[in-house]
Formats: structure tokens, C-alpha cells, sequence
């Protein structure tokens, strides 16, 4: 990548923020820096792994299951809707796996002052890790304040919290998924992520690599969204990865092929 043309595109960033009134700490070649330090083992696989249950009909029993396996294999987290989170807290409370829900999902068209309602009631049910869906149109109209500021405004209302902002990368083209990069880093989100697997497209091997490539070595990337053997999951942590979301998180593990979309 020609880091002088992304510079460009955070310096012009920037600036479009400048002109909403909107001031941020970070200096801008910052914004294609990494900020955070993420300690990585890739032979240990289920440690990158959000093992994830978000479908609508998702029972209290399934989540039971999600919950023991991911104790079992020893998951970074398990990924919820918001209306289980207070269960899989109490389920996972003590152990070293997380309780991951996400906000303004799956489209991540709903209003800043919904996600911010979300997040809060999120973080009271006992969430530790919040994966946002971000303000899609809004970024490919390049209505940066916008975007900035409903990721903003997340990010007060869950202070400590781990923060992955969703792109929904098939919708976009690469341009525009190095700004939404830059945004995510600007706005102080931890983690930069592909898919929410409910949208077109899925995880890509060239889009980790970018996502990688402008936020440098210290920040979070996700794949998520179609990976569903060890294979693809090593491939994606290889180009840059350093969580994966997935559904099929035991087969993952066991070095099988799950189903699924996410």
C-alpha cells in the first residue's frame, strides 16, 4: 500500500471532522498506526476464536451449550444478542472467556442514541466485549462525522470495555474500507471487524490483509462471516487476524468443517 496515499486519506479525514466542529486527540499519522498491543500464539487457534450464536432463534438451552463450550475449549468469548447476556455472564462468570454481545445489529442503521441504550444495558447485564455494526450508508456517502461520532459515543458509554467495530466489508469497496479502518482508530474502538455474516459477502483473505496493513501491527482485526474450518481460520489469522468470529468454533477447533453462515 503507498503510505503516502493513506496518509492522505486520514489527513482528508481529518479535516472533513475539523469541519463539523469534531476534535480528537489522536495525531494523524496515528490514525495508520496500531495503538494496542495484542499478544498472539497461533498455534493455539481457540484462543483467537469468538464462539458465536446469533441466530433469532437462538434458545436459552443453546446458549447453555455455547457457554459449556466455550469453557470446554477454552474461547476468547462467546458472541450473544443482547437479550442473552445476562445469562451467558452468569454462566461464564469466574472463567477466563468472555461475554461478547453486539449493538445496532445486523444493519447498524439504527440511531446513535440506540446503540449508546444498548451498550449501557449491554454492559449492566455483565458484557466485557461489544461488536457494533457501523453506520453503512454513512460511510459510503462519506459522511465521516457521522461515523465517527455514532463510534464516539459507543465508546463513552462502555469505558474498559473491549470495542470491534463491524464494516460490513461487502458492501464496500477498498477504498472505502481503509476509511472506515481510519474512523475505527480515530474514534477509539479496539478492534476493526469484517462481517456480521447476516450481509452479503463473506470474510476475505485480501480485506484482512488491508484491514491489517492500515492499522498496523499494535490494533485488533476480526475476520468473521463464512469461516467455518481450521483451514480458512489459520488463513485469516496468517494475513493478519487476531480474533476470529464463527459459529463453528468446535469444528474449528477439532479440525472439522461446521455449518453456517457466520
Amino acid at each position: 500500500m503507498n503510505e503516502k496515499w493513506l496518509k492522505q486519506q486520514a489527513e482528508e479525514i481529518s479535516m472533513a471532522l475539523a469541519r463539523s466542529g469534531i476534535r480528537w486527540a489522536m495525531p494523524v499519522d496515528d490514525a495508520v498506526r496500531g495503538q494496542k498491543v495484542f499478544v498472539t500464539d497461533s498455534t493455539n487457534v481457540a484462543a483467537y476464536i469468538d464462539h458465536t450464536l446469533l441466530a433469532p432463534t437462538a434458545s436459552r438451552e443453546q446458549i447453555g451449550r455455547l457457554c459449556q463450550e466455550a469453557l470446554e475449549y477454552r474461547f476468547a468469548s462467546v458472541c450473544v444478542n443482547p437479550g442473552h447476556v445476562r445469562l451467558a455472564a452468569r454462566l461464564l462468570a469466574g472463567s477466563p472467556v468472555k461475554t461478547c454481545t453486539v449493538i445496532g445489529f445486523p444493519l447498524g442503521a439504527t440511531t446513535t442514541l440506540s446503540k449508546v441504550m444498548e451498550a449501557r444495558d449491554a454492559v449492566a447485564n455483565g458484557a466485557q466485549e461489544l461488536d457494533m455494526v457501523i453506520n453503512v450508508g454513512a460511510l459510503m456517502e462519506r459522511d465521516y462525522a457521522r461515523v465517527y461520532s455514532d463510534i464516539r459515543a459507543v465508546r463513552d458509554a462502555a469505558p474498559g470495555l473491549v470495542l470491534k467495530v463491524i464494516l460490513e466489508t461487502g458492501y464496500l469497496s477498498k477504498e472505502q474500507i481503509v476509511q472506515g479502518c481510519i474512523l475505527v482508530k480515530m474514534a477509539g474502538a479496539d478492534f476493526v471487524k469484517t462481517c456480521t455474516g447476516f450481509g452479503p459477502g463473506k470474510a476475505e483473505l485480501e480485506d484482512i490483509t488491508l484491514m491489517r496493513e492500515v492499522v498496523g501491527p499494535d490494533f485488533g482485526v476480526k475476520a468473521s462471516g463464512g469461516i467455518r474450518d481450521r483451514k480458512t481460520a489459520m488463513a485469516m489469522i496468517k494475513a493478519g487476524a487476531n480474533r476470529i468470529g464463527a459459529s463453528a468454533g468446535v469444528a474449528i477447533v477439532q479440525g472439522e468443517e461446521g455449518k453456517g453462515d457466520y
